[in-house]
């Protein structure tokens, strides 16, 4: 009588730790799995280092850019009102 009740018992935390750490386990393994890729691939991170100072290069670029822009319309603006005030 006692034997069923404790095989159910066990029965049911074997499929809920299944149920639980399996999902768990599974992202463990992909972590695992791309860390040991990363390793055996070191110029993968210097290509990533070169890409990210290449997009701070065209943040800086983008920058200064829109700062030009931006003086050349108040510039062309200021222009436009001083001949508008002449005329």
């Amino acid at each position: 009588m006692i034997a069923p009740m404790i095989l159910g018992i066990v029965f049911f935390l074997t499929v809920g730790g299944v149920l639980i750490l399996r999902p768990i386990a599974k992202h463990l393994g992909a972590y695992l799995e791309a860390l040991t890729r990363q390793q055996l691939e070191p110029g993968r991170g210097d290509d990533m280092l070169h890409l990210r100072e290449a997009l701070d290069t065209i943040d800086q670029r983008l920058h200064l850019l829109e700062e030009r822009q931006s003086f050349s319309e108040r510039l062309l603006e200021t222009r436009s009102r001083e001949r508008s005030e002449a005329g």
